[in-house]
């Protein structure tokens, strides 16, 4: 994701979320503070960046010393489920808040992502 000069590279099976901001009001139309708001167990925002996923090594790479590897081999990654655009709803404890040319947003890993809701857009080529 770039901003101005400064682009966010997400690392790993993290992705960056955009937050919701929550209900503001309770059900009687009391305003909530924000500690409330943090409080809550699971959170949903849209993915904005992904990172490249699971870092995996080539088996026949296994018993090899490291000095005796020729070259910089190509990483492989299991890619995340998780894809731009997706509404994700996760764990609030494992999400780490970050803010970035005055928006927040949310690092979260894979592992604590517990529901992803995507666009079929199959549907609009019928």
């Amino acid at each position: 994701m770039r901003h101005k000069n400064k682009q966010i590279i997400v690392v790993g099976d993290r992705v960056l979320i955009r937050p919701d901001e929550g209900e503001r009001k309770s059900a009687a139309g009391l305003y909530l503070p924000p500690s409330v708001l943090e409080r809550q167990e699971i959170r949903g925002g849209i993915i904005v960046e992904v990172g490249p996923g699971i870092p995996v090594s080539n088996p026949d790479d296994l018993g090899k010393e490291p000095w005796q590897q020729e070259g910089q081999k190509e990483i492989k990654y299991i890619p995340t489920q998780a894809v731009l655009g997706d509404y994700a709803l996760f764990l609030n404890k494992a999400a780490i808040e970050v803010k970035f040319e005055q928006t927040n947003y949310l690092i979260v890993p894979q592992s604590a992502i517990m529901v992803l809701i995507r666009d079929d857009l199959s549907d609009l080529s019928q």
